[in-house]
């Protein structure tokens, strides 16, 4: 009975630490992305709520909280609501297999600094994204409006598209490490080197289609404000809206997270203890990314499907078969 509730203890404060974690880092990022959008366009940016504008994300957090929250007239008033939480919470979910160290000893209980290492961690990944398809597609439709409800087809199909691209892409990395576990992966770069050195191709596969999950530019088209206002989620507002929001930029570094596990050694390094690490890869990622829009035009629909299904598929399918060819010899 003892060791059930140490065992409960030590997964209450992981879950806290890691859902703290990343929910101040997605404030955060999105002052980054503000500051660092800025600066690329000439501008200051957030520079009035706290020095540097570093309050600006408590302000916005607050205004979203105390904001009235709508619903229209016509919508499926329960959908409606459910919608964002299914977003924000699968986002978060997935976050429950990613290794972010070693093992830890405390009071002589060895603890492995993951909520959750389950021997199909990949698989699991997989099935949360799969689930977050249906807050978009749901949060569109049930608002009952025609361009909320084009912008859940939109990015109903982009995802459909982009996975099927994101998930040929990790075969050859499974195929290496011989486990769908992450920490298992982790483990197996540890001793071989980072998979990006194995994998460029495969790398370059599963960012591209990571960024397409992520609906941003330049791949943003469920919410193209020029053609749908803002697509699935323009008729939510208050906290309903901020729930979008918190799933998107939690996507974020999940998607950085699943990058640094798969390709870039997870949180191997010198020097540093294991999560700050990962912490950076995830950062650097995340970096990136804001980078891309910034700098990237969004592609027009038909160019977005036809890269996927066109392009990265074909590119993965022949990946897997010249690493299982490798492999075999």
């Amino acid at each position: 009975m003892l060791t059930y509730a140490a065992g409960l203890l030590m997964l209450t404060v992981k879950l806290a630490l890691v859902l703290g974690v990343l929910l101040f880092v997605a404030a955060y990022l999105v002052w980054v992305e503000r500051k660092f959008l800025a600066r690329l366009q000439v501008r200051y940016g957030p520079n009035r709520a706290g020095i540097f504008g570093l309050l600006q994300p408590i302000a916005d957090s607050l205004k979203m909280l105390t904001k009235e929250d709508t619903v229209p007239e016509d919508a499926d008033r329960i959908v409606f609501l459910l919608a964002p939480a299914v977003v924000a919470l699968t986002a978060l979910l997935m976050f429950a297999v990613v290794p972010f160290g070693g093992t830890v000893t405390v009071w002589g209980r060895e603890i492995p600094m993951v909520i959750s290492d389950i021997n199909v961690g990949l698989l699991y990944i997989f099935a949360l994204s799969s689930l977050g398809v249906y807050g978009i597609a749901l949060g569109g439709w049930a608002s009952n409006s025609k361009f909320a409800l084009l912008g859940g087809i939109r990015g109903a199909a982009q995802l459909i598209s982009y996975e099927l691209a994101l998930g040929l892409s990790l075969v050859p990395v499974v195929m290496l490490a011989g486990s769908f576990s992450l920490v298992d992966i982790v483990g197996a770069q540890a001793v071989k080197g980072p998979f990006i050195y194995y994998q460029p191709l495969a790398f370059i596969i599963f960012a591209i289609a990571a960024a397409a999950e992520s609906m941003r530019i330049p791949f943003d088209l469920p919410e193209a404000e020029n053609e749908l206002g803002a697509g699935f989620h323009m008729e939510y507002s208050g906290m309903r809206f901020g729930l979008f929001f918190i799933g998107e930029y939690v996507h974020v570094q999940v998607l950085g997270a699943l990058i640094a596990v798969f390709f870039l050694g997870g949180w191997h390094g010198p020097f540093l203890p294991g999560p700050v690490w990962l912490l950076i890869k995830i950062l650097l990622v995340s970096l990136f990314m804001i980078w891309m829009r910034g700098t990237l035009p969004r592609l027009r629909y038909d160019q977005l499907m036809a890269i996927g299904w066109k392009v990265l598929i074909p590119l993965a399918l022949v990946n897997i078969v010249v690493t299982g060819a490798f492999v075999l010899i």
